[in-house]
């Protein structure tokens, strides 16, 4: 049986931000990188910063920064995944030495598990990055344009900041906003300064929920704050990860305002967000900066993807 929190506010706007609602003039557009930029803060990769961050490999240790999505992963509103395994052979010879195999066959939402939200999943009164409508990037067989097929492979300097360890717990309470104050004196703190064109990725012991509390785990979170996700973008960064399924701080951080961190960093600044990311090992390791990968499935047109980005130290 699927977790489905519906009471949430979350759950509430992800499915009805395609009502329609008129449009009104922003301030964010056109985008730093131009007016037809697709791609936003993936711009600022290039070959020299891959070429820097394989130099802070000095174990080689590889870490999956990934979590399983099965039946019973705890899923925002309608979001469902279903896989049949499909036998052949059964009753049916194939060849002299009697091939048997078998297949997948799966429906599901890219949105349950660890995943990269694309540019495209989430505006504001129906405009996402660069001012592109719901007009124009809704299509039957996936989105015209912002598709996650479309994002660069990232492969760049990672950087985890342990907010667990920051405010001494072992495990950051729901709430709790992470602004610029305390982006800087967690970074401070590891001896380590964000740059541009790097991965962010917070901390806060929240996955120790899944599988024990699946209803906390998705209903409320700590989380970046709406000015520690706007400096973040303005450093450069290319993606915002962490250990919780929403990236937002819940109870969110501003009363009326709901997903102003998706808001700063989708639509208004093109940075790509990381959702439930597996950062225990690399906590306890004392890992601070990585190498990063992340080549997306491409499926064409889709919103948001599972993936299993790769951290290399």
């Amino acid at each position: 049986m699927k977790i489905m929190p519906r009471k949430t506010t979350m759950t509430a706007l992800i499915f009805t931000l395609t009502t329609p609602c008129l449009l009104f003039a922003q301030d964010w557009v056109p985008s730093r990188f131009g007016a037809d930029d697709r791609i936003g803060a993936a711009n600022y990769l290039n070959a020299e910063l891959v070429l820097q961050a394989a130099e802070l490999i000095t174990s080689g240790k590889v870490y999956s920064l990934g979590i399983e999505t099965a039946e019973d992963s705890p899923a925002y509103g309608t979001r469902t995944y279903d896989i049949n395994i499909v036998s052949s052979g059964e009753g049916v010879e194939v060849g002299a030495d009697v091939t048997t195999s078998h297949d997948e066959r799966v429906s599901t939402s890219f949105g349950i598990g660890s995943q990269i939200d694309g540019l495209g999943h989430l505006g504001i009164g129906n405009q996402y990055y660069n001012g592109l409508t719901t007009d124009q990037l809704r299509r039957d067989d996936g989105l015209a344009e912002l598709g996650t097929h479309t994002i660069p492979p990232i492969v760049t300097r990672g950087v985890l900041l342990n907010m667990a360890d920051y405010f001494g717990v072992d495990m950051v309470a729901e709430g709790t906003a992470f602004n610029r104050a305390e982006i800087d004196a967690a970074a401070s703190a590891q001896g380590i300064s964000i740059r541009q064109g790097d991965v962010v990725i917070f901390h806060t012991g929240w996955m120790q929920l899944l599988g024990t509390d699946n209803q906390r785990f998705i209903s409320v979170q700590p989380g970046p704050g709406v000015e520690g996700a706007q400096y973040l973008a303005d450093l450069g960064v290319v993606a915002i990860g962490a250990d919780t399924p929403a990236l937002e701080v819940i109870p969110f951080e501003i009363a009326g305002r709901s997903f102003a961190v998706h808001q700063t960093l989708l639509a208004k600044n093109g940075v790509y967000i990381l959702e439930s990311m597996n950062t225990a090992e690399l906590a306890a390791d004392g890992v601070s900066e990585f190498l990063f990968v992340l080549g997306q499935p491409k499926f064409k047109g889709a919103v948001q993807t599972v993936i299993n980005p790769i951290a290399i130290r």
